[in-house]
């Protein structure tokens, strides 16, 4: 859950200035009041559904958090950011109001006794939905904790069930036992002293090795990482835990000791725990998920009765998007047994240039675990994950990432010895041959299982995609007969998406619906009704920017000069007539995507029958601007057979990008003299290169990118070779070897506190010296506390504020 802070007054802050004030600061600005009221208009509630169905928590969402929030202290260790006043992953979003939504009578029940100023973080109802936990994020003055609190669903009560803070660094530190008696918790261990200080004198150099003989490995390249020991003991210090047993009135039991639990899953059966624990040496060039760790079993008292891997720091793996860690992995209960593990492991040393006939085997261990483990399945791709039945039934998922396959198996769990009968098989990236997942729900324990019906049916989600557009669907597969039938397809002029399945035939569903000029909206629909009965509206939220309530939305199709179709979401602001109004300034705004084939790329995406969303994090919110619009035009970059996508980017990217232009200029709503590119992190990049190589754009907006690859030399986005294997695309798509060569102008805007692997901050600020070296034109907005994706009020007003003005600047008053 990721909800917003409220506003708070905030300080006067420092930015980038315009070029002519060098680095003065001029403080934050604010754009237009129509794009402010775009920033600040009301967001629908989140909602959250009741394991039996019939009732919903909603958690209303707030504004943005102020500057003041997200300037908060904040420590960056080992790839985490971390709040030192919370003993908390590092988060400005919290929900502010808490109620329940009674799905049959549609009201809506109030709670009493929340906290005065409510910040939920995290929320889970109950297995028997009794109760309703969630974590409160309480400041007090300089000092503040994460709280449990435990809502009585009956009688609509809040109270705090723990006086000892919670530990949030590495989960939510709460989880249910699966008879809702209680609770396992992470805490704040006793005794433990204040953080660590450095003494600011250092011992002596920090020393790395890399010894004679390794095996070539993938380095990517990453944000926040430990500098020294310093910084490891600190770590140390904020991810160790004292696990713990809670009541339902707080009586609270240690847990054994404490330690660096990454990770804690109680079994199906209630009798044991899956814990896993972080262990020395440490790294200075990965983050924390790669470091060393054990993996346990203990029974409820914290005693180890079985130790099933003890990894050692991965530094690291094989080449390839197919590689993985050549041990144990994606360890977990099997959630239809009391207490049995499932794992698996690479059978080729996790490294896809291996040729081996089984790549995966996924094996499971039985409680008292003194048996040897069974193999579930033997799998020539990658596992990726199981949906668990019963005894008989269940559903295991394999993908390759190179050739883009998936096949997807059934098995017998309890007879692992009987062979696996393929349910699944075609490529991942063919979104209209897709059959759609597995419908899963919440068993008597809380754990996640298939729904099963007669003829060992199942129910299948899908997104529905077609030519015309996404239609979702819910069909039912007899896995017996192999026959298929479907029981909902929404239809035109809406788009209804199923939230949840609501009963075990799947006649009842909680859906969202909602049309261009209509914000999604919760629904029940019983498709035992006849059509025109089977509604039933449970929210009505209204439009959030009503002053745009006519734009107009269409989703267009056209071709690359290849042949490749494309698509588009092209928006018009209201009232503009293109016969009557003529051409309108426009920005184009998207974001590249890798294929393996043509037919894939040449896919419809979206829905003409979407919401008219128009936020202020995408192109939209121009239109209150006068601009027109086309929101993210397709832009395959597509390698079939052997071929690698990248070895031909810039050729494509340069088609992509005419293709759209003269796309608009052929309907009449743009002029080619006024049309301007945007994107966000590898739509900078985007953004970067098509002002290098191509005049068909006025400006540029680049967000958050990465412009020289050679600082990302072990790949980036989903290219896999190192740079020193393909030297000449990485130089060649490295918009920062082409700087001389943008006569456009371009503005950048990055993030100071960048946490995303590649897009360092260094990136915009040498691309922006390069630019303005060789007498370009570009500005650099630097935002301070701010992320990949920016999250105070302030930053995102002056986002606009700056976008804005480029805009017109550059696009709006150019002359042909």
């Amino acid at each position: 859950m990721n909800q917003a802070l409220p506003v708070m007054s905030p300080p006067p802050g420092l930015m980038a200035a315009s070029p002519q004030a060098g680095a003065a600061g001029l403080g934050y600005q604010l754009p237009p009041a129509a794009l402010q009221a775009i920033v600040d208009a009301p967001r629908a509630p989140a909602l959250s559904l009741s394991p039996r169905r019939n009732l919903a928590a909603l958690l209303q969402t707030p504004p943005l958090p102020s500057i003041v929030e997200v300037a908060q202290p904040e420590l960056k260790l080992a790839g985490l950011r971390i709040n030192p006043r919370t003993c908390a992953a590092s988060r400005f979003s919290f929900a502010t109001d808490l109620s329940l939504l009674d799905l049959a009578t549609q009201k809506e029940l109030r709670i009493r006794g929340l906290p005065h100023t409510l910040r939920v973080a995290d929320l889970s109802w109950s297995p028997d939905q009794r109760y309703l936990a969630f974590s409160h994020v309480a400041f007090s003055g300089e000092t503040g904790g994460v709280e449990l609190w435990l809502v009585d669903v009956a009688a609509r009560n809040a109270r705090k069930v723990l006086n000892k803070p919670l530990s949030a660094v590495l989960s939510r530190g709460f989880n249910w036992l699966p008879d809702s008696s209680g609770m396992v918790v992470q805490l704040r261990p006793v005794g433990l002293n204040k953080p660590p200080q450095g003494s600011g004198v250092p011992s002596g150099p920090n020393q790395q090795d890399s010894e004679p003989g390794g095996s070539r490995k993938q380095l990517r390249t990453y944000q926040d990482l430990l500098r020294n020991e310093d910084d490891a003991r600190l770590f140390e210090h904020y991810v160790t835990v004292q696990l713990a047993l809670i009541d339902l009135h707080g009586r609270t039991r240690m847990i054994g000791k404490a330690d660096q639990f990454s990770r804690v899953s109680v079994a199906p059966g209630g009798r044991y725990l899956l814990t896993q624990c972080i262990t020395r040496p440490y790294s200075y060039i990965v983050p924390a998920s790669s470091f060393g760790e054990r993996i346990e079993v203990r029974n409820m008292d914290g005693r180890v009765i079985h130790t099933l891997a003890e990894l050692p720091l991965e530094e690291g793996l094989p080449p390839g998007n197919d590689a993985v860690s050549p041990g144990v992995r994606h360890v977990s209960w099997r959630a239809d047994a009391p207490a049995t593990l499932v794992w698996a492991e690479a059978q080729d040393g996790g490294d896809p240039a291996v040729a081996v006939e089984v790549r995966d085997l996924v094996y499971s261990q039985a409680a008292p675990f003194a048996a040897p483990p069974q193999v579930l399945a033997r799998l020539g791709a990658r596992y990726a994950g199981i949906a668990w039945g019963r005894g008989d039934l269940a559903l295991v998922t394999e993908r390759w990432y190179k050739t883009r396959a998936v096949k997807q198996w059934r098995i017998a769990p309890d007879q692992p010895d009987d062979a696996a009968e393929l349910i699944h098989a075609g490529s991942y990236e063919d979104r209209y041959s897709s059959p759609g997942a597995p419908v899963l729900r919440a068993d008597s324990a809380g754990f996640p299982r298939l729904l099963i019906g007669p003829d060992d049916s199942i129910l299948l989600d899908g997104a529905g995609a077609t030519p015309d557009g996404d239609r979702p669907f819910i069909d039912r597969l007899s896995l017996a007969s192999k026959k298929k039938e479907r029981l909902f397809q929404s239809a035109a002029p809406y788009y209804e998406n199923v939230m949840a399945v609501l009963d075990e035939e799947g006649t009842r569903l909680l859906t969202t619906r909602e049309t261009p000029n209509e914000r999604p909206n919760y629904y029940l629909r019983d498709l035992s009704l006849p059509p025109r009965e089977q509604l039933t509206a449970l929210t009505d939220f209204p439009h959030p920017t009503p002053q745009l309530l006519d734009v107009h939305k269409e989703q267009i199709r056209y071709k690359r000069a290849d042949g490749v179709d494309l698509t588009a979401t092209l928006l018009l602001p209201p009232g503009y007539e293109v016969h009557r109004d003529g051409a309108l300034p426009l920005l184009m705004w998207a974001y590249p995507q890798e294929f393996k084939s043509s037919s894939a790329a040449s896919q419809t995406t979206g829905s003409p029958y979407r919401f008219n969303s128009v936020s202020y994090w995408g192109p939209a919110a121009f239109l209150a601007m006068g601009y027109a619009v086309l929101d993210n035009p397709s832009f395959p970059i597509v390698g079939d057979g052997e071929q690698e996508p990248n070895d031909t980017y810039l050729a494509q990217l340069v088609a992509d990008a005419e293709a759209a232009v003269d796309e608009v200029i052929r309907r009449g709503v743009a002029e080619r003299h006024r049309i301007a590119i945007g994107g966000h992190s590898y739509g900078a990049f985007m953004t970067a290169n098509l002002l290098a190589h191509t005049r068909l754009f006025r400006a540029g907006i680049a967000r958050s990118g990465a412009y020289n690859r050679t600082l990302t030399p072990f790949g980036f986005q989903s290219e896999e070779r190192q740079f020193w294997q393909a030297q000449e695309v990485y130089q060649a798509m490295s918009p920062f070897n082409n700087a001389d060569k943008i006569k456009d102008a371009m503005l950048l805007i990055h993030g100071e506190q960048d946490n995303n692997s590649g897009t360092f901050p260094l990136q915009s600020e040498r691309m922006f010296q390069a630019i303005k070296g060789l007498g370009g034109t570009a500005r650099l907005v630097m935002l301070p506390n701010e992320s990949h994706a920016y999250r105070a009020r302030e930053s995102i007003l002056h986002m606009l504020y700056e976008t804005n003005r480029w805009l017109d600047k550059y696009v709006k008053q150019a002359k042909p």
